[in-house]
This record gives C-alpha cells, sequence and structure tokens, in this order.
C-alpha cells in the first residue's frame, strides 16, 4: 500500500510539473517566488548571495557555453546543435529539468553530462581522452560552460523526469535505496543529513529533502559556488557529498551516480528549477 501510495504521489506530482513547463523564470525571481511562499531557514540564510544572484558569475559561463554549443567543432566540424537532449535535436528549453531520461540511441538512462559526452563523440568526432571530453570541472573547461548553457535554458520550468521507461524507474528506485543506505567510516546515508529540518553543517543550514521548496535549490546545478569561486555541476556536487560521508567517491557517468541524481530530480517533481544558481 505504501509504494502505491508513493506511485500516486508522484504521478500527481508529474501531472502538475507537466503543467507548469514551458515557463521560462530568472533565477533569482524563481528564488524569491519559493521563499514568498515557504519559511525556509535555508532559503534565507544566505543575504549576500540573494544580492549577487542578479550578477550570478555563472552567467557568464552560460554565455561561452552559447558560443560552444553553436560552433562547429571537433574532428567532424559540426555544432552541438544536432545533438537530442531529450526534446528534439538541438531544443533546449526544458531539457534539463527532465533528465535524467532514458534515450533509444543508447539503450541507457543518462544524465546532462553523460549525455554531453555521447554528442561530443559521436557527432563532434571529440576522443573520450581529448580535453574537451575528459576535462569536466572549473569555469575554463568546455563541460561547465556547455552544461551552465543548455540547464539555463530550463531555469523555472519544473522538474519533470520521465518515469515511462523501466530503466528510469529502475534508476530512481535504486537511487532511493542509495540516499537512505548508511555506510562508510561515519555510517551515513545522505539522508542523515537531508530528512530533518534544522541540521547544519557548522554555520551552513542544511537542505531537507522533504520540503519541497528546500529540495528544488538543493539540486539546483550547475551553479557558482562562492566558496570555491567555481561553476560546479550536479556530478561534482555529488562527489562532494560521498567525500563529506567518507565514503567511497562516485565515478561520473556510472549507473549509481545516475541512479542518484534520478533520485534527486524525482524528489524534486514539480518545483521550479534555479538555473544557474549560487550557492555558499
Amino acid at each position: 500500500m505504501e509504494l502505491i501510495a508513493k506511485q500516486e504521489a508522484r504521478k500527481a506530482s508529474g501531472e502538475a510539473a507537466k503543467a507548469a513547463v514551458g515557463t521560462y523564470q530568472e533565477p533569482l525571481d524563481v528564488l524569491q517566488g519559493l521563499i514568498d511562499r515557504t519559511e525556509s531557514g535555508y532559503l534565507t540564510q544566505s543575504d549576500q548571495n540573494l544580492m549577487m544572484m542578479a550578477d550570478n558569475p555563472a552567467q557568464w559561463t552560460a554565455m561561452d557555453g552559447e558560443t560552444l554549443f553553436e560552433e562547429a567543432r571537433g574532428p567532424n566540424n559540426v555544432s552541438l546543435e544536432e545533438c537530442d537532449f531529450g526534446k528534439g535535436p538541438g531544443v533546449l528549453e526544458g531539457a534539463y529539468a527532465e533528465l535524467p531520461r532514458y534515450f533509444e540511441d543508447t539503450g541507457k538512462v543518462m544524465d546532462l553530462e553523460t549525455r554531453l559526452v555521447h554528442c561530443m563523440v559521436t557527432l563532434q568526432g571529440f576522443s573520450p581522452d581529448d580535453p574537451e571530453v575528459a576535462k569536466r570541472h572549473g569555469n575554463g573547461s568546455d563541460h561547465m560552460k556547455l552544461q551552465t548553457y543548455i540547464a539555463s535554458k530550463s531555469s523555472g520550468f519544473a522538474w519533470n523526469p520521465p518515469m515511462d521507461h523501466p530503466l528510469e524507474k529502475a534508476m530512481r528506485d535504486a537511487g532511493e535505496v542509495m540516499f537512505y543506505r548508511r555506510a562508510g567510516k561515519a555510517d551515513f546515508a545522505c539522508s542523515t543529513c537531508h530528512s530533518e529540518t534544522g541540521k547544519r553543517i557548522r554555520a551552513s543550514v542544511l537542505p531537507n529533502k522533504n520540503v519541497p521548496e528546500e529540495w528544488t535549490k538543493a539540486v539546483s546545478w550547475p551553479a557558482f559556488r562562492v566558496g570555491h569561486d567555481q561553476v560546479r555541476s550536479s556530478q561534482h556536487r555529488l562527489r562532494g557529498c560521498y567525500w563529506q560521508m567518507r565514503q567511497a567517491g562516485t565515478v561520473a557517468g556510472s549507473d549509481g551516480s545516475i541512479a542518484m541524481l534520478s533520485y534527486w530530480t524525482d524528489a524534486a517533481r514539480g518545483q521550479p528549477a534555479i538555473l544557474p544558481d549560487m550557492k555558499r
């Protein structure tokens, strides 16, 4: 009965998400709307970030990414405008809010990073070892520029990852198991920090997965991390979480990493994405 209730709740959230799809909003407007809807120490913990969001440095990274996206590159001298991120070749509006998802041409559930790698290799002809593909982190990497641009086209769109294919459901369910599984020398799970309101790491208020307005900000990556002075991706954040739990590091593009991102995103279903975000 509990499983049926969860499935019905996800279905209802999905319908709400579909109704909201197609409405781009500036990241600061999305965040302010969430703050207006709920009292949250997590959403309001940094006045400085709120002041800076209108001039978020990640916007410059996104602009560089737009140039790269449209530029003919690689051995095949083609642009990424033929890459299908789930809504058809070159269609980016709202696409990121519906990732991870199953792709027929690969037979896999893919997140943004793995789909981007696939298109850079198969369409543009890059080798997986080429720096354009292999370098995944930092403002100067092609990956962060491209990911930030692609994701920015979903700001304000409701998270709505499809759950139509059996592998999409399997990935999401595996991610849920991982979220609650305690392991490592500290015996931590993701839920240790993110299942109750009011928890902190030092001065930082942590988001509660069970508060949708908080969780949508928590999973809104790429984001400019002020403490790093860099734009970071979802895969980078996931790796950082596992490091903080003192567990084995995740491998970007692995089934485990995508399963966790599938669960993260599904848990934010129906809430508007803040892209790119700014975080402490």
